[in-house]
């Protein structure tokens, strides 16, 4: 006789309850990025929007932003860290290739032994990590998950690089997911172009470093086809960001607020466009005053956006996230 296995009982949807954040307290102007690179305030300004950025310091470590993000997101969520059944960190600076910085992390929170791991993916990071919450919340597997964008790219930047010294930035953004009684975390239309992925990549991968005289070689650093990157967000994520909304019957006269990965202004403006986006969408900006964090963009522009009260509780936004790999993940959500 063939053993009948049970099925999963999660709750019928899920729904993100909680946002935090951290910045790291030292904040970079453009100035001191231009003692290493030949250029100027305004040509930064005019090509990414960024004017400041945030640099983590010693005791800035991604364990240690994670901790102060995802403690707000959990006291925001009105739970304790003991009912968290789950932390998933998306990072691309985490330095050790195990253990994961994801279990660190949820021990340090005082969680209860939850399932806990890393993902990397990029910009898209959040995005994947919000699915897999998702996911986790209506198998059952998990009735609140803590879900962290983490990054401290300054490790990874190359400040004599005129493309990308003056782009990263570092910080942790968090949110909790758990049950909802009617959809409130949209389809995801998420994917990959791999034919694609060396238009972002780290200069050097470690085993080479390691392998060649360390003095005579420079250190592994973050770097991109500036051109190329910008002309496949502008034209191809704007299809991905219109098919969310399909996905999720939502048209762009019903959003409240549009929060797209924090890489570049000029993205996020011709994104505008090309979607059509009415005037009364609020569109998240972070970015001219954190740079691009990769995997801590969106939750941080989302706390931004609620904490300065550009967004409500309940408005419906859609997220948007695309980088290294080239992957994207979009979404609509609505805002705890």
């Amino acid at each position: 006789m063939t053993a009948k296995i049970k099925p999963s009982k999660g709750a019928p949807y899920a729904r993100i309850l909680g946002v935090g954040g951290y910045r790291p307290t030292r904040v970079v102007p453009n100035e001191e990025i231009l003692k290493h690179i030949d250029s100027s305030d305004e040509w930064i300004r005019s090509r990414s929007g960024i004017a400041t950025r945030h640099w983590a310091g010693p005791d800035e470590t991604l364990a240690t932003m994670s901790v102060e993000a995802g403690g707000k997101a959990i006291a925001d969520a009105g739970l304790t860290p003991e009912q968290i059944g789950g932390v998933i960190v998306s990072t691309v600076s985490h330095f050790k290739q195990t253990p994961a910085v994801a279990t660190e992390i949820a021990h340090l929170l005082g969680t209860n032994k939850p399932a806990a791991f890393d993902i990397s993916a990029g910009c898209a990071g959040f995005g994947y990590g919000l699915t897999l919450a998702k996911g986790m919340i209506t198998d059952g597997t998990a009735e609140h998950v803590l879900v962290i964008g983490v990054e401290r790219l300054s490790d990874l930047t190359d400040l004599e690089d005129r493309a990308t010294a003056f782009l990263f930035g570092d910080g942790a953004g968090a949110v909790v997911v758990g049950p909802s009684q009617e959809p409130a975390i949209g389809p995801t239309v998420w994917g990959s172009e791999g034919d694609k992925s060396d238009t972002i990549t780290q200069t050097l991968p470690w085993d080479v470093y390691r392998e060649q005289n360390a003095a005579e070689v420079r250190y592994p650093a973050l770097h991109q086809e500036g051109q190329a990157v910008f002309r496949w967000a502008v034209y191809e994520m704007a299809k991905v960001a219109q098919q969310a909304l399909d996905e999720a019957g939502v048209s762009a006269d019903e959003l409240d607020a549009f929060i797209p990965h924090q890489a570049n202004m000029r993205i996020i403006d011709s994104m505008i466009k090309t979607l059509k986006l009415p005037e009364h969408v609020t569109v998240a900006r972070d970015v001219e005053t954190t740079g691009n964090t990769s995997a801590a963009s969106i939750p941080l522009a989302m706390e931004r956006l609620l904490a300065t009260g550009q967004a409500k509780s309940g408005d419906t936004a859609l997220v948007i996230g695309f980088g290294a790999g080239l992957v994207y993940a979009a979404t609509v959500v609505t805002l705890p």
